[in-house]
């Protein structure tokens, strides 16, 4: 398998040098003087973010009047240059989706002239041209993505990444911290635009290890283009985090205490003309009680068990980032950057078991089981970027590179008490079991990206990308039963030991063209190459092999004016299973219900159509969306079973084909000053068939979400939400009904350097009910989590230096994989 990776990685390397070697030879031939010789340059800058503003559009307007004479897009970086003018008198109108428009007097010359900045408010904040509100919306509509600005939220202060998402367009986050987007738990996480290995094996617990304080925004792209893996078939969801300053330093403190969880956290950042400085830490932990129950009737033996859990959960989590930008010159820039993230916990649950089954009474079981389950993760990085632009607007290449460690355990201890209704010292345990795992995994990115304008209206993105990924899993167990062994002992057959390498070679293109003032038309497709290979050591047996995707997409957006436009969208997008999906290790500590991972799983492939209305005004904001997705070969949880002693099997299997018909409304509006509201409906109707189940379920299933703020005098701020959804269908019975809210105040002081802030979670009620049914031929089943929610916490942040934010530079986006669930509950 070296040998394979190695002539793999030579042939990439060899590609990348063969794309690049034209672009660097490439220069734009010079264009024969006309009679006007005028020029106009500029840029085009987020009023309150400072951040470029990608393809503005610049429109040259005589004195008088509104005839356009000439016009073009601004670039990536918001730069804009406009050629061959006659001197004289003339307007500028600058104007993109989803900001206001600014008209300025220029006069051209007989020479080069620049503009200046034009400094564009969002349509939300601003008044009339060129007055701008400094306070950013909570929600941005924009044509390819919502953006949910949690910096401008004051109900996270203190909390982590989980509940932030709870509060962004399309997401949902249930009591056991599993994060799902327009109903579905297929989706990629990214950071930065940068993927983390962690989110992708554990993404519940490893959102506890991102303090709210460090995330500035959170994106919402439904259908992602080319450039993005075809991983996440309904979208991407990239965490923003906060950066550092255009010019000096800055930097932030910040605690809470809370009683669900606590923490301390901080930023340093600094810049000078060339070097950019960006860090980031923090500590902290979550706690709290939780409880089950599980009901299930045996439809062919009559059987019953009854399960009833209470306990706790805990843990610690460690957050720390790097970063350095550094201008070789005008054109070229080197960035590093380095990430850490741990994150260990247990979860303690004491058990009531009781099976009784009046056709086999021999198989009858009455125990209680006390289990502490104990989970770790570590993630590092490092990725560096090399990025150069050129004297033609928009055209662009770099170069990245990425090393990421990915390593977590996980196991469990358990102590059983048979025929006895609650808990005895720890000697009178009729059979004790301990389990240990470990999963270590690292991968190696190489990606290169390659824009190419052709005149002002016409661009093309292409780009290779390289992942070397190898994860396993390695596991034991040993066990001691009272009277037949005096210690414990290795359990033959219930160790697993495999390796797995999953490496994907992919290359794309995208097309970008301006046809009219009006109509956008993008088209552009993906073709990743994937080759597979895993070695079982446990039972000798292996695999290898490999496959090609092609995953075409394309937009078109046609505006109707500067505030409104209609956007049809289509893609296709691949799911490949990760290592909590395939890794075969039995999970026994539920005694009736086993959960183990499935190695020969196939991917699947869903293809998302969207057609979607945008506007944006002074009065606010609207996005109603249309889609649908469909999804063939889809992987499913499957529940088997039981058996003769009634035990049940849980694992993954492509068994389903699955269609979602989805109608979505997102509005954000300012009904009085200091007043803004955002949120709104989504309806889903949903198809599920697995002919090799015999299964065919449909049904709607609705939720809504709902963000409100008023700002008070003396600079206190009121802040609420809250998201509800009905049940959903699911293969073998239905998902549970939702409800979260929250309620908080913040007070700033100090000249706006300090916030206290209070919070208070679900006060009106201790905890949310989450029911989930299943139903086969052979049994039925009802769970119950109680999520307990109703918490309050304390944060105080200050503020020092600085707080502008330093451009973004390009990073590596590995969203290709599908990631498993949450191990333990909580929030």
């Amino acid at each position: 398998m070296r040998l394979f990776t190695q002539h793999v990685a030579a042939g990439l390397l060899c590609l990348l040098l063969a794309a690049t070697r034209p672009a660097a030879a490439q220069t734009p031939a010079a264009p024969a003087l006309p009679a006007g010789t005028g020029s106009l340059t500029g840029t085009v800058l987020d009023s309150l973010k400072k951040e470029p503003v990608p393809y503005a559009t610049v429109v040259l307007l005589p004195a008088t009047g509104d005839k356009a004479i000439t016009g073009v897009a601004a670039d990536d970086a918001g730069k804009f240059s406009l050629t061959k003018l006659t001197p004289g008198p003339f307007r500028l109108r600058v104007s993109y989706v989803g900001y206001g428009t600014q008209t300025r007097s220029v006069t051209v010359t007989a020479g080069a002239t620049d503009v200046g900045t034009f400094r564009l408010p969002t349509a939300g904040t601003a008044l009339a041209e060129a007055v701008i509100i400094g306070q950013k919306p909570v929600v941005e509509i924009r044509p390819d993505r919502m953006v949910y600005n949690a910096d401008q939220d004051a109900t996270n202060a203190g909390g982590t990444a989980a509940d932030v998402l709870r509060k962004a367009p399309l997401l949902a986050v249930d009591g056991d911290g599993n994060v799902k987007m327009r109903g579905s738990s297929n989706f990629k996480v990214l950071v930065n635009n940068k993927p983390s290995p962690t989110l992708a094996s554990n993404l519940a617990e490893a959102l506890k290890g991102i303090p709210a304080e460090q995330i500035k925004s959170v994106e919402v792209i439904t259908t992602p283009p080319a450039k993005y893996d075809g991983e996440g078939t309904a979208g991407i969801i990239n965490i923003v985090l906060k950066k550092g300053v255009e010019q000096g330093l800055n930097g932030r403190i910040g605690t809470s205490l809370g009683s669900r969880n606590s923490g301390v956290n901080g930023s340093l950042n600094f810049k000078t003309k060339k070097l950019g400085f960006t860090s980031s830490g923090g500590t902290g932990g979550w706690y709290g009680p939780n409880k089950s129950e599980r009901v299930r009737f045996g439809k062919t033996d009559g059987s019953t068990l009854t399960q009833q859990g209470v306990g706790n959960y805990g843990g610690q989590w460690m957050f720390g980032s790097l970063g350095l930008d550094y201008d070789l010159n005008e054109h070229q820039s080197l960035s590093l950057a380095a990430s850490v993230n741990r994150y260990a916990g247990h979860d303690y649950n004491n058990l009531l078991n009781d099976y009784v089954s009046p056709t086999q009474p021999q198989t009858n079981q009455l125990f209680t089981r006390a289990t502490n389950s104990k989970f770790s993760g570590f993630n590092g990085e490092l990725t560096g970027t090399y990025t150069k632009t050129y004297a033609l607007p928009r055209k662009e290449w770099s170069v990245l590179g990425q090393y990421a460690r990915n390593d977590g355990t996980f196991g469990y201890d358990f102590d059983q008490y048979l025929n006895s209704y609650t808990n005895l010292e720890v000697g009178s345990a009729s059979y004790r079991e301990r389990s240990r795992g470990r999963t270590p995994g690292s991968e190696v990115t190489l990606q290169t990206d390659l824009t190419q304008p052709f005149g002002e209206k016409q661009t093309l993105e292409t780009g290779l990308k390289g992942i070397f990924r190898s994860t396993g899993s390695v596991a034991n167990v040993d066990g001691l039963t009272r009277g037949v062994t005096d210690d414990f002992v290795r359990l033959p057959g219930r160790s697993t030991d495999f390796s797995y390498d999953q490496n994907v070679q992919s290359a794309y293109a995208t097309y970008t063209n301006k046809l009219t003032k009006k109509l956008t038309l993008s088209v552009g497709s993906r073709l990743e190459r994937t080759a597979l290979s895993a070695d079982f050591r446990t039972n000798d047996t292996s695999f290898v092999r490999s496959y090609l995707t092609l995953l075409p997409n394309g937009n078109a957006q046609y505006a109707f004016s500067d505030n409104n436009s209609v956007r049809a969208a289509y893609s296709r997008r691949i799911t490949r299973p990760y290592i909590d999906y395939l890794n075969p290790f039995i999970d026994r500590s539920d005694p009736k219900n086993l959960v183990y991972g499935n190695p020969g799983l196939n991917p699947e492939l869903t293809d998302s159509y969207e057609l979607s209305f945008n506007t944006n005004g002074k009065a606010g904001s609207l996005n109603v969306a249309a889609s649908m997705r469909r999804t063939g070969n889809a992987i499913e949880s499957i529940r088997l079973g039981p058996d003769a002693n009634g035990v049940t099997r849980q694992t993954y299997a492509n068994v389903a084909s699955n269609a979602y018909y989805q109608l979505n409304f997102y509005g954000s509006a300012k009904p009085a000053k200091g007043w803004d509201i955002s949120g709104g409906p989504d309806i889903q109707y949903i198809v599920r068939r697995s002919p090799s189940l015999g299964i065919e379920r449909r049904g709607f299933t609705a939720s809504l979400n709902f963000n409100t703020s008023y700002k008070l005098p003396k600079k206190f701020t009121l802040q609420g939400f809250m998201f509800g959804s009905l049940p959903s269908p699911d293969l073998q019975g239905r998902g549970s009904a939702n409800l979260y809210y929250q309620v908080g105040a913040k007070k700033t002081f100090l000249n706006d350097k300090a916030d206290l802030v209070l919070n208070f979670a679900a006060p009106f009620n201790d905890y949310w009910l989450y029911r989930n049914t299943t139903d086969t031929p052979t049994f039925s089943e009802t769970n119950r989590n109680y999520a307990y929610q109703r918490s309050f916490r304390l944060s105080f942040n200050y503020r020092f230096g600085q707080a502008q934010q330093t451009k973004q530079r390009k990073s590596i986006s590995n969203d290709d994989v599908k990631g498993g669930g949450s191990k333990q509950g909580g929030q």
